[in-house]
């Protein structure tokens, strides 16, 4: 099996190389850099099988890097773990909200980190697997692979976040997901997000849908659910 690739992005070399030395452990091919400018270039030229970024990087920063990745169609794919010293709600909200996959604050554990890749991987060849057939309801289609989706053959301008609350709900029209559900499934677990922020994710996507918004119902004291 042929080993995956890592790109580890990180200004400070003693932490550099520790992650590298535990990811080359590990068994993955790992290839390091310490500018988020740099790091663009070599993921353009030889795209990794997954990300470890800083967000605190001289020249171009780590949330700049991830915005950059995940807007491009070439590069969108690739799975993102920020690593950062920064740990507040804000930033790491910031970092999911433009695709990052997970991150993960200093100071680390190796262990858990190398857990956290794992998950991340996991994830990824699951939702891979699963999430390719397009989606039709009504007027409504969600291409997955694409992440995008169509109303009434118009392309809607939804963010990370509320692309992965819709396709959830819509996969399995009529069920009912709490808000906990939702975070999990669109963000893995033991994320710094709150039941409000599901709400408002809520709140701006049924805004974008407009009359097809009506469509995503709140089940009192439960959750919300997709139904025609």
């Amino acid at each position: 099996m042929a080993k995956i690739s890592v790109l580890v992005v990180e200004d400070e070399e003693d932490i550099l190389e520790l992650v590298a030395y535990n990811l080359t452990k590990e068994g993955y091919q790992v290839t390091k850099t310490m500018s988020g400018e740099e790091a663009l270039r070599v993921v353009h030229a030889n795209p990794p099988g997954l990300i470890i970024l800083d967000l605190m990087l001289p020249e171009i920063d780590g949330l700049e890097v991830c915005r950059r990745l995940k807007r491009d169609s070439r590069t969108h794919h690739i799975p993102i773990v920020m690593l950062t010293a920064k740990g507040e709600e804000s930033d790491i909200v910031a970092g999911l909200e433009l695709g990052a996959e997970d991150y993960i604050t200093k100071p680390f554990s190796p262990r858990v980190l190398l857990a956290r890749i794992r998950a991340v991987l996991r994830r990824q060849e699951t939702g891979e697997a699963n999430a390719e057939k397009s989606i039709t309801l009504g007027k409504l289609t969600i291409h997955p692979g694409r992440r995008e989706v169509l109303l009434n053959g118009i392309l809607l301008d939804l963010t990370y976040t509320e692309f992965g609350v819709l396709h959830l709900l819509a996969r399995r029209p009529g069920w009912v997901f709490t808000r906990y559900q939702i975070v999990d499934a669109i963000r893995g677990e033991h994320y710094a997000v709150t039941e409000r922020a599901v709400d408002v994710q809520i709140a701006g996507l049924r805004k974008k849908l407009g009359p097809a918004g009506d469509c995503i119902k709140t089940v009192r004291g439960v959750g919300y659910k997709y139904q025609e």
